[in-house]
């Protein structure tokens, strides 16, 4: 009977083992399945509101996983107004399509006039590749800008369309024009993408995140077709009514991605953070992050110096530069590093070595800054100013160090845009 009852036993089918979780307000029932060595989750309750649901299941499907503790400070601020930006962006499409067909003589309907422009801008980003092919450094030195004025070239190119109708005898001209204007304006835009959502990338999830934001702009896209293609059969079936209505979300479109770019903490070093992060340093002996700094970078005239930076040129060619009698001069007074500094009578000309990293241009900027702060106080002459000036950065530019990468900015890469640095 013992051996029986043992054999018995073992033949008795495993249990699934299971248990019950709740998480705020719901009630989940995991079951796991023992032969297969995974786990089944089904929720048995939810007593949430039908709105918490609704916003939780967007949110599953719209943000990346784990927000918004998986990105970067901005993000929800950035997203809505890419939302906003790709809403007036389509209403304006199909109303400038059905325009540009008005001019060449044609009546089509809003919804001919919708699939035509998805085949005119298609038409015109090959053109836009071609001519944007050599302006990828720049777009990566500064993306919002660039961003930016994309999306002026897009609205420009709509506005032509747009007063197509009113000249007709120039319908090629202003097609063009416009055409191309928007086929470039696709290019830079889709070629500052990547840098800006990795600004916002938090725990590796890059993919995660671009994949959610684009999911984003084509919701928001199609709900813009549809009120394009509304208003066009409405207030906007003449030419006057397009011109009342195109202006007012052109107006919207350009500030809703004026306000994306501010909210998005670019973590790469271009001149215009670098001396922001220097002139910051000099004045307070703090380090700023790159939230610290979103709302303060100069999106439209990013070149500018600082003064408080030492005002830092950088990019100029060579030649241009540092004559070739005082060449070896300035390698020996900076032994070993990857830069030239020339200080002139307004500030500081400098040249990086081909593979100069972000840190090299720190250290040239920080020296430049050091040495200007020096000359105000009168210290001497100026090649012992110079001097002490690169002693001084030596002394603190360790801790300094340490401290930008921990506030998340990455300096193994400068990002000058010009393509102007020499190599020995």
């Amino acid at each position: 009977m013992p051996l029986i009852k043992r054999e018995a036993e073992k033949e008795e089918p495993q249990r699934p083992v299971q248990w019950i979780e709740t998480t705020d307000g719901t009630l989940s029932l995991y079951k796991l399945e023992l032969g297969r060595g995974r786990t089944k989750v089904k929720v048995v309750y939810d007593s949430r509101p039908v709105a918490s649901r609704v916003v939780e299941s967007f949110l599953n499907k719209f943000f990346p996983s784990g927000y918004p503790y998986s990105v970067n400070e901005g993000y929800l601020r950035y997203t809505q107004f890419r939302a906003l930006q790709h809403f007036t962006s389509a209403a304006l499409s199909v109303l400038s399509t059905q325009a540009l067909l008005f001019a060449a003589g044609m009546r089509p309907t809003p919804a001919q006039a919708t699939a035509v422009s998805w085949v005119l801008k298609d038409g015109m980003q090959h053109v836009g590749k071609l001519i944007c092919s050599n302006l990828g450094s720049r777009m990566d030195s500064e993306p919002k800008s660039w961003r930016i004025l994309a999306d002026v070239l897009y609205d420009l190119g709509t506005g032509l369309e747009v007063l197509s109708p009113l000249c007709p005898h120039l319908f090629l001209e202003m097609a063009g024009l416009g055409n191309f204007a928007k086929g470039m304006a696709v290019v830079a835009a889709r070629a500052t993408r990547l840098p800006i959502y990795s600004s916002f990338a938090k725990e590796g999830n890059l993919s995660d995140l671009f994949a959610k934001g684009e999911a984003i702009s084509t919701l928001f896209n199609v709900m813009g077709l549809g009120v394009g293609i509304k208003l066009a059969s409405t207030i906007c079936s003449s030419t006057k009514g397009k011109l009342v209505v195109g202006p007012l979300l052109s107006l919207v479109h350009i500030y809703s991605v004026v306000e994306e770019m501010r909210a998005a903490p670019v973590n790469t070093l271009n001149p215009q953070r670098t001396a922001m992060i220097v002139a910051d340093f000099v004045k307070s002996g703090k380090i700023a992050s790159p939230a610290d700094l979103r709302y303060r970078e100069d999106l439209l005239f990013p070149g500018r110096v600082i003064e408080d930076a030492g005002c830092v040129t950088i990019g100029k060619a060579l030649h241009k530069v540092v004559k070739p009698s005082k060449f070896h001069e300035l390698r020996e007074m900076f032994p070993n590093e990857k830069f030239l500094l020339s200080l002139v009578s307004k500030g500081a000309d400098m040249i990086l070595e081909h593979n100069a990293s972000g840190e090299d241009a720190l250290r040239g900027w920080f020296i430049a800054a050091c040495a200007a702060d020096m000359e105000k106080s009168g210290s001497g002459p100026r090649e012992t100013v110079v001097r002490e000036a690169y002693l001084k950065m030596n002394d603190f530019f360790p801790a300094v160090l340490a401290e930008l990468k921990r506030k998340g900015w990455h300096t193994d890469r400068f990002l000058d845009g010009t393509g102007n640095r020499f190599a020995c």
